[in-house]
């Protein structure tokens, strides 16, 4: 289905080459004086140049064209050259009925649908997640929503940080604290135990205990170290004391960001990256691109064409150790073999574009994957406090990501337990949704990489610019389509108002606004547009008397189109990775 203001442009195209002059000239644009125009072309004025004539005569010409046509109900040439356009009630209706009824609301989806690995996890194993988490899970999993919609295989990875120093140091830990366990006996023959010899609460403890530890005491810190070595060479005590530190982790995991409606589809690792870090090794110095610095082996990514300066990316230290770099590459190679992308984005924090700028580099050179496979960093900024500064708790450390949902939900069921809309048994669910939709709604409503100041107050508030009040507006509509008592048609009748007419024009451009946002992986854009269509449904709604039309035909036509609106708008909060509640 074409876009509405593809189809506009067309028959002005055709009214400017009947004119006589090149159809381009004819692209329509939304207009920038709504109070004038619903619609405007420039063309005439860029065409003066070329037929060397006045534009108004163009304009007026192309006016004269479109005389008695089906499209527009006012066609007017306007000083200097300006065309301004405002739509017929019965045409705008013809294109959104036909959008009730048409799949996914006439989106046009990938001709050649890609697959696309998405990573916008990367939280360690053995500690809690925390707000340093939620801004990668939440743009994340909204543009990978937004990719599916479009007909393509998106494969979203977690990418755990569950490999190298820290399991050594929870390993070492554990061997201090508890060394009878089978896993330290090498000379245990029998099967490890099933069940952790931890729970998740005690394993967060462990590991900023042993951190700590190894700052201080060289010899633990020894151990550790040693710990790595045989974890990594495959030592099979350490192996299976590792599975359960996973075990339980990934076990967390799942729980709290299925608390935030977040899924994955491939719970993968470093860990899962380590047997592709010799032929990644091997690719990169078969080709010639490895020197050694200080002992360490880098490869040089600086470009003639670079303004300002990109050190060497460092493959491996002086002392054999691998770094993120080493891991990044390796699963850039692990994932070529595994899912063979299109693309490869990767949802981090916007101070590690340095680091994937070397990394890319470093892949393309190695020639690590096809030179068509797209990768693509979009960084974030960070969620701040009122105070300007990274948000933090009131005692001043970093917030846990369970700590803050529990909040910002206890915030909300405070809200709605006080207006007395939904029944004690729906408090929580209710206050749970409300909650999700203004703790992701405040983050994707910014582009993402801005900082953005985190104020409850704001964010929760059912009114304004807000996920709640999205909530609210579809909360309403079900009310209303509730009490029509009649299954809505999908029949849109033509506008009887402006607040209606209004209102068909916001919905007309979905499918627009959703292609220019998945075009530019950019979540920010979906949510101004629901933000405008929620405003217009609002008006629409203040403004006419729906259920109270005596013209049955009449009240039908609005039905149909809030029901439109309804769906469209629960679509959008869907891609944003929200639901809506019944009552409110």
């Amino acid at each position: 289905m074409q876009f509405l203001i593809e189809k506009i442009s067309h028959h002005v195209e055709e009214a400017f080459a009947s004119a006589g002059y090149d159809a381009s000239y004819g692209k329509v644009t939304l207009s920038n004086r709504p109070d004038l125009c619903e619609f405007q072309c420039n063309g005439a004025l860029a065409a003066a140049k070329q037929y060397r004539c006045a534009p108004m005569n163009i304009a007026s010409s192309v006016v004269a064209a479109l005389e008695n046509n089906a499209v527009f109900t006012s066609c007017e040439a306007v000083m200097p050259g300006y065309l301004n356009f405002t739509l017929r009630e019965d045409f705008l209706a013809q294109y959104l009925t036909a959008m009730a009824q048409t799949e996914q609301f006439g989106l046009p989806k990938e001709e050649n649908p890609r697959t696309i690995v998405v990573d916008y996890g990367g939280p360690n194993v053995a500690k809690p997640l925390h707000i340093g988490h939620l801004r990668s899970a939440i743009i994340g999993e909204s543009i990978k929503r937004l990719y599916r919609y479009f007909g393509n295989k998106v494969i979203g990875d977690i990418h755990m940080g569950d490999w190298g120093l820290q399991m050594g140091l929870i390993i070492a830990e554990v061997q201090e604290r508890m060394p009878s366990l089978p896993y330290f006996d090498p000379n245990f023959a029998g099967e490890y135990p099933k069940d952790a010899p931890f729970t998740i609460s005690q394993l967060e403890e462990i590991y900023p205990a042993a951190s700590a530890k190894s700052k201080v005491d060289e010899e633990f810190a020894r151990k550790a170290h040693e710990a790595t070595r045989l974890l990594q060479e495959g030592e099979k005590g350490h192996r299976a004391l590792w599975n359960c530190i996973m075990a339980v982790s990934v076990a967390d995991l799942k729980k709290n960001y299925a608390n935030l409606d977040v899924d994955f589809d491939a719970w993968l690792g470093e860990s899962d990256a380590q047997p592709y870090i010799e032929p990644m090794m091997d690719a990169v110095t078969s080709r010639n691109l490895v020197t050694e610095s200080e002992g360490a082996l880098v490869v040089q990514v600086q470009e003639e064409t670079d303004t300002k300066e990109i050190p060497p990316c460092i493959l491996r230290k002086s002392d054999g150790a691998t770094l993120y770099a080493t891991t990044d590459l390796a699963t850039i190679l692990q994932r070529e073999r595994d899912f063979a992308p299109d693309k490869i984005l990767y949802i981090v924090d916007k101070r590690q574009s340095l680091h994937f700028e070397q990394v890319f580099r470093v892949a393309r050179k190695a020639e690590l994957l096809r030179p068509e496979t797209e990768l693509e960093h979009i960084g974030f900024g960070t969620m701040n406090g009122k105070d300007g500064k990274p948000f933090k708790t009131r005692e001043g450390g970093v917030m846990r990501l369970e700590r803050l949902i529990g909040e910002i939900t206890d915030f909300v069921r405070g809200k709605i337990t006080e207006n007395q809309v939904v029944t004690d048994d729906e408090v929580d669910e209710t206050a749970r949704l409300i909650a999700m939709a203004a703790l992701k709604y405040g983050d994707l409503s910014n582009q993402a990489t801005k900082d953005y100041v985190f104020d409850m107050d704001r964010f929760a508030a059912f009114e304004g610019n807000t996920g709640p009040y999205l909530l609210y507006t579809i909360v309403r509509v079900k009310s209303i389509l509730g009490r029509y008592g009649k299954e809505a048609e999908c029949v849109i009748r033509p506008a009887t108002n402006k607040e209606e007419k209004n209102l068909m024009l916001v919905l007309s451009r979905f499918a627009e606004q959703l292609t220019i946002a998945y075009r530019q992986s950019a979540p920010h854009l979906i949510c101004a547009y629901l933000y405008e269509l929620s405003g217009a449904v609002n008006k629409f709604y203040h403004e006419t008397k729906i259920l109270a039309e005596p013209d049955e035909e009449k009240q039908a036509g609005y039905v149909a189109l809030m029901s439109l609106a309804k769906n469209v708008l629960e679509e959008g909060i869907h891609l944003l990775g929200f639901t809506a509640p019944e009552k409110m």
